[in-house]
């Protein structure tokens, strides 16, 4: 835990509230862009994220200070996106996906068709990500999106770091197995497969 992040925690504890805003602010956008990939909603990452911050505030006297803030704060937003991800099963398709997030591809000078394809390609993994069990996609997220190193995941996840080189290179497989299903259903669609 950083010296800033305790004298803010201890600031909160006794009734600061702003403290525990410049916590929010500082966590806030790291937080929001892993959860949009395990939600595939960056509205329903922004709700879960809200819900984490709120139940972070409930529960911060029981912060013991034995591993970092932040990692302290990702368990809880992750739980709290899975457990809302498990209550709203239903799958959203690629345009609804497009709808939910807002993003819009932006241009960084390459021509028209490497663009297309790589957003084609970012909307396929989402889709294949959206098919794996949520163990598998957290693991995924935590690791590929936000570049985690082994013992970050395992204390984020509570596991062992074996456990978590076992179930990240199953996820893998996994993931691959998705994509693999996705492409050839997308080109026996397109009339290529």
């Amino acid at each position: 835990m950083t010296h800033d992040d305790g004298h803010l925690i201890q600031a909160t504890l006794r009734g600061d509230s702003q403290a525990y805003g410049k916590l929010v602010q500082k966590y806030q956008d790291r937080l929001l862009t892993a959860l949009v990939h395990v939600c595939s909603s960056r509205h329903e990452a922004e709700d879960a994220l809200q819900d984490a911050f709120v139940q972070a505030y409930l529960k911060l006297s029981s912060f013991a200070g034995g591993s970092a803030f932040y990692t302290w704060l990702y368990r809880i937003a992750f739980n709290t996106a899975i457990s809302r991800r498990r209550r709203r099963r239903d799958e959203s398709s690629v345009e609804q996906n497009r709808e939910l997030t807002g993003e819009e591809p932006e241009d960084d000078g390459e021509g028209v068709d490497e663009n297309l394809l790589r957003q084609e390609r970012a909307v396929q993994v989402q889709r294949a990500l959206g098919k794996l069990s949520d163990e598998h996609r957290a693991i995924l997220v935590l690791r590929e999106v936000d570049g985690c190193d082994y013992d970050h995941i395992a204390d984020i996840l509570e596991l062992p770091v074996g456990t978590v080189r076992s179930r990240l290179h199953r996820a893998r497989l996994h993931l691959k197995e998705e994509l693999s299903a996705i492409l050839q259903a997308e080109g026996s669609e397109d009339g290529y497969g």
